[in-house]
């Protein structure tokens, strides 16, 4: 579990050049109060950027120095997780990255980018999205689970549970198949190599054994066809060489054919998009004369209206998409006639290396003649203990590339198991019922009663008690910020269930100045009270009257002489 302990700041936005240090285990519940600018959620700007090298909310690095030092921007943070004591420094103006484990730095010879690494893959055990997932809710700027990618929902998951090691590991397996895949095909061209030298060598056994006046002559004649061969195959690759530089030009020529057609494939899917949704939109006016939501009727001209200008707009897309499949189709040609290039040119190219191995054996052959013809009586006993060398040279590669191919199937085999579908996979679908389980508890304990469930990809399916199916974003506001408090919740959980990723701070930036109403904030209360003495909670808000009462330390930002500064009751 990771247990911060201090943050502190100075020169760091609204604060000045004396540093503001807030304690974060110093009670179970903490108010922090103030005036809009007073610097309340500097708090978490200050704790990500110590962190994560970035705010909490979206402001540009260089914007995060005060304006008026403009220097010596620093903020520190110490936490410790199990025994070990850890501080992170870092700084602007100038540039400062420290990590301290029990007072002593860690060594920093590797770039800034691995140290960053080390501190979220093996200090933290998360990255940025999945840290403000299971620490901070809140603030305007905040993306919430239900808002992320599904590569981003899985990352933040994968996080929670502690499984991002299989993403490393097969990052480094990858790297292992590459090299592996480079030994295979450098083991065989030695091989091809060793059984060439056999075959040469097998042949001149042959042809010494059978040396005689006639052979000679015959050794001649090989020769010179041979070298006949040889004149056949420089021009015939001059042929294929002049060839490759006519038809190069031509694949050049349309090196910007896949930009476009991925643009006009962007474009394609934008008006997709909208044609279904304009369809979608259109069936709802045909089906329904009242709302579904809030049950008024839906004024008859106005959705006679709204369908005339639903039936252009989706005529307009249907033009669109057709003249935009017209478009594709000719880049398609395109590129097709470009492949078919690009083909014709590895072909010849491939034909021309197959002529050069097959020159330098013509050579190697015409050589061996040559000598033959010089020396006179062969010596084949001396060519069979030579040719036995040479077999076994090959047996040696065989066994060799044997050996290797075999290495390399086990790593495909360990690849299968890393990859998204594999052992992760096994390891969420365990966890997916757990997670859903949670996520429904935590919203029927705020009065909100639907069935959310999350699948193996985290698609989410939310029904209501009538079993109509709704998305996240045709809820209120309030019932969203319901759903996020209930992922929130629910993470932390999951990571207290994995304790790697488990943390004791939880900070909610003005969730009860939103739009919870009063029912939803007691219910609220409660889940927080049930969190535990092993969370230490802060609540940013501007309703510090109606708070006060309910936590056991009260923190305020006030903001004289335009520097921030922190009091503590």
């Amino acid at each position: 579990m990771i247990v911060f302990e201090t943050l502190r700041w100075k020169n760091f936005l609204s604060t000045g050049n004396n540093f503001i240090e807030l304690d974060l285990v110093k009670s179970p519940s903490t108010l922090v109060l103030g005036r809009n600018g007073a610097g309340k959620s500097t708090m978490l700007d200050a704790l990500c950027f110590s962190l994560f090298n970035k705010p909490f909310r979206l402001v540009k690095k260089g914007q995060l120095v005060n304006s008026v030092n403009e220097k010596e921007c620093v903020v520190e943070v110490e936490f410790k997780i199990g025994s070990v004591h850890y501080k992170v420094v870092r700084g602007i103006k100038p540039n400062v990255f420290e990590i301290y484990r029990n007072g002593s730095l860690i060594d920093q010879d590797a770039a800034n980018n691995d140290y960053q690494k080390y501190l979220e893959q093996s200090i933290l055990k998360l990255n940025y999205k999945s840290f403000t997932q299971v620490v901070i809710l809140g603030s305007s700027t905040f993306v919430p689970f239900m808002q992320l990618s599904a590569p981003h929902r899985r990352e933040v998951i994968e996080d929670l549970l502690d499984i991002q090691v299989f993403s490393r590991m097969n990052a480094i397996l990858k790297d292992r198949v590459k090299d592996t895949k480079e030994e295979i095909n450098e083991c065989n061209h030695q091989l091809q190599l060793a059984q060439k030298e056999v075959d040469l060598k097998t042949r001149f056994i042959e042809q010494l054994e059978a040396q005689s006046g006639k052979y000679a002559q015959e050794k001649r004649e090989k020769i010179a066809a041979n070298q006949q061969r040889l004149s056949a195959i420089k021009n015939e690759v001059a042929a294929l060489d002049a060839r490759i530089v006519e038809l190069e030009p031509q694949v050049l020529s349309h090196r910007k054919l896949g930009a476009e057609m991925e643009k006009l494939r962007e474009l394609q899917s934008k008006i997709n998009y909208n044609y279904r949704k304009g369809k979608k939109d259109l069936k709802f006016y045909k089906d329904h004369d009242q709302c579904p939501t809030c049950s008024q009727n839906i004024d008859a001209d106005w959705k006679n209206e709204q369908r005339g200008i639903l039936d252009e707009r989706i005529n307009k897309y249907d033009i669109a998409l057709k003249d935009l499949k017209s478009k594709i189709e000719e880049v398609n040609d395109k590129v097709t006639e470009t492949g078919r290039i690009q083909v014709e040119i590895t072909d010849k190219r491939y034909t021309i290396t197959s002529m050069l191995r097959e020159e330098n054996t013509l050579n190697q052959e015409i050589n061996h003649l040559e000598e033959e013809l010089n020396k006179g009586t062969p010596n084949v006993d001396k060519e069979r203990d030579s040719l036995n060398s040479f077999l076994a040279t090959r047996d040696e590669k065989q066994e060799s590339c044997s050996q290797i191919a075999s290495r390399f199937d086990n790593l495909k085999v360990v690849g299968n198991l890393l990859k998204d579908g594999g052992i992760k996979t096994k390891i969420i679908n365990k966890f997916i019922p757990t997670i859903n389980q949670r996520i429904n508890k935590y919203l029927s304990e705020m009065d909100f009663f639907v069935n959310f469930t999350l699948d193996e990809e985290f698609k989410e399916v939310i029904k209501s008690r009538y079993r109509d199916v709704f998305s996240y974003a045709s809820f209120s506001e309030g019932e969203k910020q319901k759903i996020d408090l209930a992922l929130l919740f629910t993470w932390r959980s999951i990571a207290k269930l994995k304790n790697s990723t488990s943390c004791n701070l939880l900070i909610l930036d003005e969730v009860f100045d939103s739009s919870l109403d009063s029912s939803a904030t007691d219910e609220l209360f409660k889940i927080l009270k049930s969190l535990g003495d092993k969370t230490n909670l802060f609540i940013i808000s501007h309703k510090g009257e109606i708070l006060l009462d309910k936590f056991e330390r009260t923190v305020t930002f006030d903001k004289p002489n335009d520097f921030s500064r922190m009091t503590e009751e």
